[in-house]
């Protein structure tokens, strides 16, 4: 509980502070170009950094690193929260701070992920990453929402909340009982910090698994176009926009909240690619689709499959990596997170460009249905796999 406590309290905190961030960036400078650097500037250093942070989580005491990461996360708020009552804030400053948030993110993924399987039995583990999804998605949901509210109050706030957030994750993590995993002996070489590529690229399962995901968000993600869904499909306004964003979040926690209770007993590897193709599906039907709440729904089923996906992609990938590698194979994996949705948000975006965004999305759906169905066949050992265990 301790564990799940701290990924609550720190993702909210991290959503509360992007949505400052992003008003005093755009208040500031004006630019939209400005207002997509601070994503950049989280991205970059993530990618160059993530596959050595996986070598030192399979060399350093996990827990060690998460708290670390925790503190210096604190210690960013605490620096815009000063910067922000002394009216300091500036382009350079957030950018900066951009830049520090990207490489903690860096070493919080793989440490974040390889720590899990430590704490709970092998028999409980897909129950326990549901459940951790769960309170991932009601800290998605309700983060951005308390920062805008808080924000009222001004930037200070928002900063304020949370340092508090972030302290008391801090806390959480200073009692977890954690028995330190079987940590490698190896040096830092190239090597041992592309061992967890080497170890993905012969595990065929895990390949699969992994870039069947890749490939699905990549395609058939739409959160970039939903303002101009919301604007000149469905003509809801700024207060619909909102609704179709929490819609994907909410699938996703009732997913996992059913996971939680009725975890997956069979045919798991077909259970997963058809989450995969109901994903291609339901965003099928949002791009067709001209009622609002009929969108909403497609948002959620999508979320829901998404999460059916993630929590055996995720439990599969703790089951079939030797404890002293899920630094290094976690790293692996948040790569190819961070380029899904990175990709596929320039993807989404350059693909409406051309054709529209209802074409671009339906062509999405339509791709990553073939996706599912093309993983049938190229990964015939992930489609068999039976149950996780």
């Amino acid at each position: 509980m301790r564990y799940w406590g701290y990924r609550i309290t720190t993702t909210c905190a991290n959503q509360m502070m992007m949505v400052a961030l992003g008003w005093q960036m755009y208040e500031t400078t004006q630019s939209a170009w400005d207002l997509g650097l601070v994503g950049l500037y989280q991205f970059v250093p993530a990618l160059l950094l993530t596959l050595w942070a996986g070598h030192v989580a399979d060399r350093l005491n996990r827990l060690h690193i998460i708290l670390a990461c925790s503190v210096v996360q604190a210690g960013v708020a605490a620096i815009l929260l000063g910067a922000s009552e002394q009216q300091a804030i500036s382009k350079d400053l957030i950018l900066a701070l951009a830049l520090v948030m990207g490489a903690v993110r860096a070493f919080q993924m793989p440490a974040s992920q390889a720590l899990m399987p430590a704490l709970v039995s092998e028999a409980l583990l897909a129950r326990a990453t549901a459940f951790n999804s769960s309170g991932m998605q009601v800290a998605i949901i309700s983060g951005p929402a308390l920062g805008g509210l808080i924000f009222a109050l001004g930037a200070s706030a928002v900063y304020a909340t949370t340092l508090a957030l972030l302290l008391l994750a801090c806390g959480l993590l200073w009692g977890l009982g954690y028995q330190r995993h079987v940590m490698t002996s190896e040096a830092a070489t190239l090597r041992t910090v592309l061992a967890g590529v080497h170890f993905v690229w012969h595990n065929k399962l895990l390949l699969g698994a992994i870039s069947l995901d890749l490939f699905a968000v990549l395609l058939g993600g739409a959160t970039a176009l939903l303002p101009m869904f919301a604007k000149d499909i469905l003509m809801v306004g700024p207060w619909g926009l909102g609704l179709l964003r929490a819609a994907p979040a909410l699938g996703a926690l009732a997913a996992s909240m059913w996971l939680t209770t009725h975890p997956l007993q069979r045919r798991v590897g077909h259970v997963l690619l058809i989450a995969v193709a109901v994903f291609g599906c339901a965003m099928v039907l949002f791009a067709l689709s001209t009622h609002f709440w009929l969108s909403m729904l497609a948002l959620a089923i999508s979320g829901a499959a998404d999460t059916v996906s993630v929590v055996i992609r995720m439990t599969l990938m703790q089951l079939e990596t030797p404890d002293e590698m899920r630094g290094r194979v976690g790293a692996v994996n948040s790569i190819f997170i961070g380029a899904s949705n990175e990709l596929g948000e320039f993807e989404s975006g350059a693909a409406a460009a051309w054709l529209g965004p209802v074409m671009a999305t339906l062509l999405g759906g339509l791709g990553t249905i073939l996706v599912a169905v093309m993983w049938l066949r190229l990964f015939p050992k992930l489609a068999q796999r039976d149950k996780l265990e």
